[in-house]
């Protein structure tokens, strides 16, 4: 059974890969996350200069969820080339860059200082607060600021394909999805956290995390993540891959996150409840489940969902 993924042009030997701000953020890391199992690895968040992220405490989990208010912290572009730089001499497995900023000019600035190393990918987060805007709405939230955004990346990132990271805290992802299309989008990532949520304690009756608020992330998002792959993937005809992300915990897990449309799966808060080897066991998973149900490449099974709609419908 043949799990290798080619997105691209990019050869990725299994769909999973690690998601961004989860344990990436040396090239050792990332090396151990391939060690690991994963098909690709994405880095953490990275700012023009260095960015302070809020204090602690900054996550609070259960089972089921995980609020995560860690503020986007990073040391900026020039640690951030040292570090690629050392992961790039081997490359055990393709890198996704992520990018962020609170300007449109700071996002293809910071593009411009990351594009050198060549990564395999551009994933520009656009869930930062536009400091810009005149309510300081995150990129995501406006499809011409979105649009704005990808154009601007795509003026300087040459061969390089930008992946936008969508943010499910709208009304039609869809609708935001079409307009970075439009602008040259490459590519998109879905989802994001979601929320923000809140957890409260019970004895001194105040707000757990200092930020107060965070990202919901876990087992929890994984319907809003397949619903909002879905959409993604209708409303652009599945011309445009999808690295889909939120609530993976397992091989089944990702086969469903496929069937919706995505083609790369990422995995980031299940490394911490399944442990760091949980790329191969969803890999094992998923050729397990593969095996038994006659599908002989993983390939196929993108957008399978939309296919078994269409031809319901035709009959």
């Amino acid at each position: 059974m043949n799990l290798a993924q080619n997105v691209l042009g990019v050869d990725f030997e299994n769909p999973t890969i690690l998601a961004s701000g989860i344990w990436g953020i040396t090239a050792n890391g990332w090396k151990e996350v391939v060690r690991n199992g994963a098909g690709g690895v994405t880095t953490k968040s990275l700012w023009l200069k260095e960015h302070k992220g809020h204090p602690n405490p900054t996550i609070i989990s259960t089972e089921h969820w995980m609020l995560n208010a860690v503020g986007v912290p990073d040391a900026g572009v020039e640690k951030a080339r040292e570090e690629i730089g050392l992961y790039m001499e081997t490359k055990p497995a393709p890198l996704i860059a992520n990018i962020i900023a609170g300007s449109i000019e700071d996002y293809a600035k910071t593009a411009e200082g990351i594009l050198p190393l060549q990564p395999d990918f551009l994933e520009v987060n656009i869930s930062c607060p536009n400091v810009e805007d005149e309510f300081g709405r995150p990129f995501a939230c406006s499809a011409p600021d979105a649009a704005a955004v990808t154009k601007k990346v795509k003026s300087v990132s040459g061969n390089t394909p930008v992946f936008i990271k969508l943010s499910p805290n709208v009304e039609h992802i869809a609708t935001i999805a079409l307009a970075c299309a439009e602008a040259g989008a490459d590519g998109f990532t879905a989802i994001n956290t979601v929320g923000p949520g809140m957890a409260i304690d019970l004895r001194s009756r105040m707000p757990i995390l200092a930020n107060k608020v965070g990202g919901l992330s876990g087992p929890a998002i994984k319907p809003i993540s397949v619903k909002c792959i879905a959409d993604v993937y209708a409303a652009t005809e599945g011309r445009l891959p999808i690295i889909g992300t939120g609530g993976v915990y397992t091989g089944e897990d990702a086969i469903e996150l496929m069937l919706a449309g995505a083609s790369l799966i990422g995995i980031g808060t299940a490394v911490s409840t399944r442990g760091a080897d949980i790329f191969a066991k969803v890999c094992k998973e998923m050729q397990f489940w593969c095996t038994n149900e006659g599908v002989d490449a993983v390939s196929e099974l993108v957008g399978g969902m939309h296919k078994e709609l269409s031809k319901r419908s035709e009959k």
